[in-house]
């Protein structure tokens, strides 16, 4: 049998997400042993564990990179950068992460709604992101008496319109423009949050979306308002 030469094989940990893929289509994700990953692909045990901690982790086999970069995005935040628009540039690394392919997107997001333990598993994903975003907020609005209530409203707020725009392009099974659904959706957050004006989709017709509530509303109703809103679009 002849053997390929190393230069053309795909890396190792990424044969090893094509494996799983492949037999949880095949067999069901529940059905699938990581002993089954490592036959099909070829490696040892070992090898699995060298790049995964569990069988969970290798649906998710980027999310530790993006959350990597979203903390170094934020840690190099400079004093003029206005702290909503930071938070939401940097939600936006996760939608780049899921559009640098899109068919292993939607597959995941397949899988991951019929696992309810692949769902936890994501929504503890989600949580950390949340978290890197509203640490570096707090330390944004430490000066305020409410800051770490703002910091915290406002994070929850990123992920809510993020995650509503990206479950609506993965639905569309990645046809529809991520990148101007994501641009809208933070946009309403940067209405209600931020200091600057929402950004337009270049070529696109404006589409503005406004928010009413009283001044002393709390912010944990103007978020709820935002996530209606945004449903209904």
């Amino acid at each position: 049998m002849r053997t390929e030469p190393a230069a053309v094989r795909p890396p190792m940990r990424d044969a090893l997400v094509t494996a799983a893929f492949q037999l949880f289509l095949e067999r069901g994700y529940e059905q699938t042993t990581v002993d089954d990953i490592v036959a099909l692909a070829g490696v040892g045990r070992r090898s699995f564990f060298r790049y995964f901690p569990s069988k969970e982790d290798v649906v998710f086999p980027d999310h530790e990179r993006c959350l990597a970069d979203m903390t170094a995005f934020l840690a190099a935040s400079g004093e003029d950068d206005e702290p909503v628009q930071r938070v939401c540039d940097a939600a936006r690394l996760v939608l780049r992460m899921y559009a640098e392919n899109p068919a292993f997107s939607v597959q995941r997001y397949r899988l991951t709604k019929r696992v309810p333990g692949l769902r936890a598993y994501e929504l503890s994903v989600v949580w950390r992101y949340e978290r890197a975003l509203a640490e570096y907020l707090r330390e944004c609005f430490a000066g305020r008496r409410d800051g770490i209530l703002r910091a915290d409203v406002i994070a929850a707020a990123v992920v809510a319109a993020h995650n509503n725009a990206l479950r609506s392009w993965l639905r569309s099974d990645g046809r529809d423009d991520a990148e101007a659904a994501v641009d809208h959706a933070l946009g309403c957050v940067r209405s209600a949050f931020g200091t600057a004006a929402p950004q337009r989709t270049a070529g696109a017709a404006e589409d503005v979306m406004v928010v009413v509530a009283r001044r002393d509303a709390p912010l944990w109703r103007v978020v709820k308002e935002i996530e209606s809103q945004l449903g209904r679009n």
